[in-house]
């Protein structure tokens, strides 16, 4: 089967890389922006048009609220990048938020941020597979009446990219990225030179409509409640930004100041395109609402169902730049891929934070290993099962799905700055250098600030966003937390339990005597080789055994056994019910039962075939016996195998596939002159 299927998987990722080579998939800045900071600089195309759509609610006259929520965003964006830039210089090694809240506030507390995070990683990637169909949707209708299909196909592409390595993948990644960024700075730049020196009026699509409050009038606590909702929506503007902490060590040296410095840029350049994007949607009257078909009136009617309502990015780009122009046709497109792209950011963080936690023993051991393009790829095949899943219970809806979103992250924001202030704590309670105490004190503020905004933000998101469905991934949270905590008992126990004992014990003590059982149905080729194995091992007692379920067969077998005259005494075990497994077993038990100090030996003879399909129809029964015999204490199973022709000529094909080299992939080196050979004298 390894054979039949590695060549596709060649095909799909790629030639196997060694372990030393693994300093070549370190990503420089100008790759790592695209890796880890995709989500956060795609989130503008989503965030903006979540804030009009909850403050639509209270209808047009709440829009002016959307600039001092903008600044609010701003602010904590800037709070938690440099609250981030601290973490990566304090820990290098990539645990990122799960290290921070481990190492200073206890494991608990590192869990439960290992939970968020996992859960808004496989979130991450739902929703903006999501978001992108949805976008992609509105050119191809296509896409739309097939969305849950087209975003798993995008998924499975997505898993195959980052199983090919991670540099591979963000040299892919990268151009997108770019393009969407120069394309809304190229919209922001010149739809305010049209706004502000040409004096244009630039109009969205959508400006002629009217919206229908559900609550008119609201003010007091409700106004608050709205705001503060509204607030919380924009904070999907965030995502991401942990994503470069966990993903340091994919860094070239040095490191942490790449990391720090990519993580500044990264920043920057969410926020000035948030900020500029929502301008540009208040000048030019974007419309959002979240029943647009009943609640956008045009001409005294509603729109009715046949309206498709563009994402706010899309109406401000045909404002600005008009429908159908270059500028608006490459910015669409670049937008729709940069939101498949996004995704591309948990398939970094993901199996990062999996490998290390598997590492601590809190997931299989499985996710710690690289695959053969040195990326983690049970991490990856794992975070793409679970982001399909969500996507086909939630029907690639990306309004639905976005519920759920930014509490996990906000968890591990709030544990992680805790984290930090207590990690400066404990340093400035040795430290004695002025000049390092001043520079912890600093970053210690700024982790207190944080951890304070931080907190209020997840309080606000709890608030406004649990019913609509932020429950959800707090039950995944709850889930994972449960889950990784009995994985860790589970690998607690077997580790006690076969932890070496310093003095002797019975593991260590010698068995009194051997007992050695050849399995036999017939006398052949295979039988005999297993016989002359078993003489070999010079057992203090060694028998045949058979079990009776052809009365036919076993005379045949009786016959043949006399007549060879075959030196071992042959067992025949009676068999009324046709079973072949269960009396095996409650014959060794027996022999176990009656010398508990003696050890077992069961000897299995198997055919070796060279088909995969041929494997089907042997051995059956010796794979039960084994399962079965593992479970038995004190008996040791061997199996004898004996190499059919079909097996020697797989062996010949695997040998001639070693030896092959496709058309190119031999580099061949400057000619070498033969040396002389010495003149014979005749």
């Amino acid at each position: 089967m390894s054979k039949l299927t590695d060549l596709p998987k060649r095909i799909l990722i790629g030639r196997a890389l060694r372990s030393d080579r693994l300093g070549e998939t370190l990503l420089p800045k100008r790759i790592a922006l695209p890796v880890f900071a995709s989500d956060p600089l795609s989130s503008v195309a989503y965030a903006p048009g979540e804030v009009l759509l909850v403050l639509s609610i209270a209808g047009v006259s709440a829009y002016h609220f959307s600039p001092w929520i903008a600044a609010a965003v701003v602010v904590l964006m800037f709070t938690v990048v440099a609250s981030y830039r601290q973490n990566v210089h304090a820990y290098p090694s990539g645990g990122g938020d799960y290290e921070v809240a481990t190492t200073n506030l206890g494991p608990k507390a590192g869990l439960t941020v290992a939970s968020a995070l996992l859960v808004d990683y496989v979130l991450t990637v739902a929703v903006s597979i999501s978001s992108g169909i949805e976008n992609l949707g509105s050119a191809i209708p296509f896409v739309v009446e097939h969305k849950v299909e087209c975003a798993v196909a995008v998924i499975l592409l997505l898993t195959v990219m980052n199983l090919r390595g991670v540099k591979e993948s963000g040299g892919l990644f990268a151009i997108p990225t770019y393009v969407f960024v120069a394309g809304v700075f190229i919209m922001i730049a010149w739809g305010a030179f049209r706004g502000i020196v040409l004096g244009d009026t630039m109009r969205a699509p959508t400006a002629t409509l009217e919206i229908r409050p559900e609550h008119q009038g609201l003010a007091g606590f409700a106004l608050v409640f709205l705001l503060l909702r509204a607030f919380s929506s924009g904070c999907a503007a965030l995502t991401g930004v942990e994503a470069i902490s966990n993903g340091v060590p994919a860094f070239r040296k040095p490191k942490s100041r790449n990391a720090a410095t990519t993580l500044a840029l990264m920043g920057l350049l969410a926020v000035t395109m948030f900020c500029g994007i929502i301008g540009l949607a208040m000048a030019t009257k974007v419309r959002m609402a979240e029943n647009p078909a009943v609640d956008l009136i045009k001409d005294g009617v509603a729109v009715g169902s046949g309206y498709v309502q563009n994402p706010v990015i899309t109406q401000v780009a045909e404002a600005v730049f008009g429908k159908g122009t270059f500028f608006f046709v490459v910015l669409a497109g670049a937008t729709a891929l940069v939101l498949f792209l996004a995704a591309n950011t948990a398939y970094n963080g993901f199996p990062v934070l999996g490998s290390i936690l598997a590492q601590d023993r809190y997931l299989p051991r499985q996710l710690h290993t690289r695959g053969d393009r040195l990326a983690f790829s049970n991490g990856i095949v794992l975070l793409a099962g679970a982001a399909a899943l969500l996507v086909w219970i939630y029907g690639a809806d990306s309004t639905r799905l976005i519920q759920l979103y930014i509490v996990g992250v906000f968890v591990s924001f709030t544990l992680s700055q805790i984290g930090m202030v207590r990690h400066w704590n404990r340093l400035l309670a040795t430290e004695r250098d002025q000049a390092k105490r001043r520079h912890m004190i600093r970053s210690r503020a700024i982790n207190t600030f944080g951890a304070f905004f931080t907190g209020l933000v997840l309080i606000v998101v709890l608030v406004t966003k649990f019913t609509h469905g932020a429950w959800v991934a707090l039950l995944g949270m709850v889930i994972f937390y449960g889950t990784m905590t009995a994985i860790r008992r589970h690998y607690d126990r077997v580790s006690a339990e076969l932890a070496a004992p310093e003095g002797p014990s019975d593991d260590s003590a010698r068995p009194s005597r051997v007992h050695s059982v050849v399995l036999v149905s017939k006398l052949h080729r295979p039988a005999l080789r297993a016989l002359a194995y078993a003489k070999l091992l010079r057992s203090d007692t060694l028998e045949a055994l058979s079990v009776n379920v052809d009365p036919a067969e076993t005379k045949a077998l009786r016959e043949e056994w006399e007549r060879r005259g075959i030196d071992v005494p042959l067992k025949v075990l009676d068999s009324p019910y046709r079973e072949i497994t269960r009396p095996i077993i409650e014959y060794v038990k027996s022999l176990r039962k009656e010398s508990p100090r003696d050890a077992v030996s069961v000897i299995i003879p198997e055919y070796v075939v060279g088909h995969w399909y041929e494997h089907l129809l042997h051995n059956q029964s010796a794979l039960r016996l084994k399962g079965r015999l593992l479970f038995t204490p004190g008996v040791m199973v061997t199996s004898v195998p004996y190499q059919l022709e079909s097996s020697e000529a797989a062996k010949l094909r695997a040998r001639r596939r070693g030896e092959w080299n496709a058309p190119g992939s031999v580099r061949r080196g400057p000619a070498q002159e033969r040396p002389k050979e010495p003149e014979t004298r005749k």
